[in-house]
């Protein structure tokens, strides 16, 4: 991990093509505006972790059905 001090109006140069922003600085809470291509998704951290673990039972839940099919077919 690179942990990096910024203040309001400096960026970060991610890769060629990516560029964070920092926009506002108020308290505890820091503004980013993120410049990346549109097919570079960009998630919140906890939106990610809920998508990953939504992924993840689904596949779970696909693997136990497919299990189930199997146990029933008759060699």
């Amino acid at each position: 991990m690179l942990a990096l001090t910024r203040k309001v109006g400096e960026r970060i140069v991610i890769g060629d093509n990516i560029v964070v922003t920092v926009v506002s600085i108020k308290g505890d809470n820091i503004r980013l505006a993120i410049e990346a291509p549109k097919e570079i998704k960009i998630y919140r951290g906890e939106i990610f972790d809920a998508i990953a673990a939504e992924n993840k039972e689904a596949a779970v839940s696909n693997q136990s059905l497919e299990l189930d099919r199997l146990r029933g077919l008759q060699i």
